[in-house]
């Protein structure tokens, strides 16, 4: 019964994550010029790298989520899901420290997104340990000793 609802809790938590990194790339993707200037706003890179990251973020995003959807490479797949929300926590948490007040550029890249607040970072940290319990799943496919008899 417990190995049961852990099974049934990793589904539903790779589930949610691929649809939330999908629905997170779709307009970032769609605007990358857009993406570039939000991600200027957190005034945390060198001038210039916005524009790089602005076009593999989202793609990055979109892979993962079809990854975590399909079943496939799903250990990668989380482990770049824990990193790009370690990423996106600091991001965000550097710039509430700073005081800068700018939209999140999560979702949507447009001026009536979300505003940068605690309720993000929180957001952030469920989808964190969603990936940790994802990545702490019990179906190996693979080993990194051999078993010996």
């Amino acid at each position: 019964m417990k190995n049961n609802f852990k099974n049934i809790l990793v589904m539903i938590c790779r589930i949610c994550l691929g649809f939330m990194f999908v629905y997170a790339s779709l307009d970032k993707i769609a605007h990358p010029e857009e993406f570039a200037k939000q991600i200027g706003y957190y005034k945390a890179l060198p001038f210039g790298l916005e524009n790089v990251l602005a076009i593999v973020l989202p793609w990055t995003e979109l892979i993962v989520g079809i990854c975590l959807l399909a079943g496939l490479l799903v250990d990668g797949a989380t482990l770049l899901s824990i990193i790009m929300m370690l990423v996106f926590i600091l991001a965000i948490s550097q710039a509430m420290l700073r005081g800068i007040d700018i939209t999140c550029g999560c979702f949507k890249v447009s001026a009536d997104s979300d505003k940068l607040g605690l309720d993000t970072i929180i957001r952030d940290i469920v989808f964190l340990v969603m990936s940790f319990i994802v990545l702490n799943r019990q179906e190996r496919k693979f080993e990194f000793l051999p078993k010996s008899d």
